[in-house]
């Protein structure tokens, strides 16, 4: 019920979505024409982006891409910090918290110490001064910057959610899509993600006749995949067991694949949802305790995700007495693409005289 009234309520909204598209095309058509100036630089840049709001997998995808290029290459990754409380350029230091980058910044900063994690919402004028603070930077990946067009990036992988893929999206507010859809044409790499781990080719060849892909441009399909759960304050790896009852705390855009992988691992679960990137407050401390203690099952514990995890933490020992447990998630290619992919990657980056590490 509450799916149908949000539906006829967004069709309400059709005439601004009209008038928002008209305006995102005024904007693409003045950098079309060079109108607009756009800026490039002298080093590998890798842009991870979508045309939609909502989660299509941006991070996972930094971080795939993190994990195939650290050791080889000194990488940083520059994001806007979206709900942090500071402004301009920001490098993450020794002290950072998330309310000075961001949530998913601090995810980077913490599992990856040896990347350069900075921030800023004017990304031009923010590449320079990571260059200038981290000289040695040899590939910068921009975290949600397909918009982004003042900045040239090298390489653009383009993310669509296989649930609700941009080509059957209409701009905001009636739709979801921030940026035109002919704007995917300017994709280098297109990944269609948190498709069904038992997607078949037959499937896929479906979504790629409808996605219809450019001549050269790649497109991929990938899939969510879980990790081993470990303690919030402790760090300690703990299984999950198929008797277990789970309260999920979660702030994520989309919920839905987790919450189906869930259902095949234990015995039940009750969620509590959180706006996307929800900044925790001690009242919903309170309301988290007392959801779990009315849990009935003798075998219970909490679980969230890393982007939650990372606004948790500040409050420290409060949480010392409680059972909270991380789940690590990470981007999987579907049909063997994981080879093909990176030698997209390290293709483009050998047409640079990118420094490696240690040089």
């Amino acid at each position: 019920m509450a799916d149908i009234f949000l539906k006829s309520f967004r069709l309400l909204l059709l005439p601004f979505s009209v008038l928002y598209g008209l305006v995102v095309r005024v904007r693409n058509l003045l950098y079309d024409r060079g109108i607009l100036a756009v800026t490039r630089f002298n080093v590998p840049v890798i842009c991870v982006g979508n045309l939609s709001v909502g989660g299509t997998g941006k991070s996972p995808m930094v971080e795939y891409l993190l994990h195939m290029l650290l050791g080889k290459y000194q990488v940083a990754t520059l994001s806007r910090g979206y709900k942090r409380r500071t402004r301009g350029y920001v490098l993450a230091g020794r002290e950072t918290t998330a309310l000075e980058i961001g949530d998913e910044p601090m995810q980077f900063h913490l599992k990856f110490p040896d990347v350069a994690v900075a921030v800023g919402e004017r990304r031009v004028e923010a590449v320079p001064q990571l260059l200038f603070d981290r000289p040695d930077t040899g590939i910068i990946i921009l975290d949600d910057a397909f918009q982004h067009r003042a900045i040239g990036a090298g390489l653009n992988i383009l993310l669509t959610d296989y649930s609700n893929p941009y080509s059957r999206d209409f701009f905001l507010p009636a739709g979801d899509l921030r940026d035109a859809r002919s704007r995917a044409k300017q994709a280098d790499v297109i990944i269609v993600t948190k498709c069904p781990a038992e997607l078949t080719l037959n499937q896929a060849g479906q979504l790629s006749q409808e996605l219809a892909p450019r001549p050269g441009q790649q497109l991929f399909f990938s899939t969510i995949g879980y990790g081993t759960p470990y303690g919030l304050m402790t760090r300690k790896q703990a299984s999950l067991h198929p008797d277990t009852e789970v309260l999920l705390i979660c702030g994520i855009a989309n919920p839905e694949p987790l919450k189906r992988w869930l259902e095949t691992q234990v015995a039940g679960f009750e969620m509590m949802k959180f706006r996307d990137h929800h900044i925790f407050n001690i009242d919903d401390l309170k309301e988290i305790r007392q959801r779990f203690r009315a849990l009935q099952h003798e075998r219970k514990i909490m679980l969230t995700t890393e982007k939650d995890a990372v606004r948790l933490q500040k409050f420290g020992q409060a949480l010392d007495d409680l059972p909270i447990f991380v789940l690590p998630l990470r981007m999987e290619f579907l049909f063997d693409g994981s080879p093909k992919f990176r030698d997209i990657i390290d293709n483009f980056i050998d047409s640079f005289p990118a420094k490696r590490a240690g040089d």
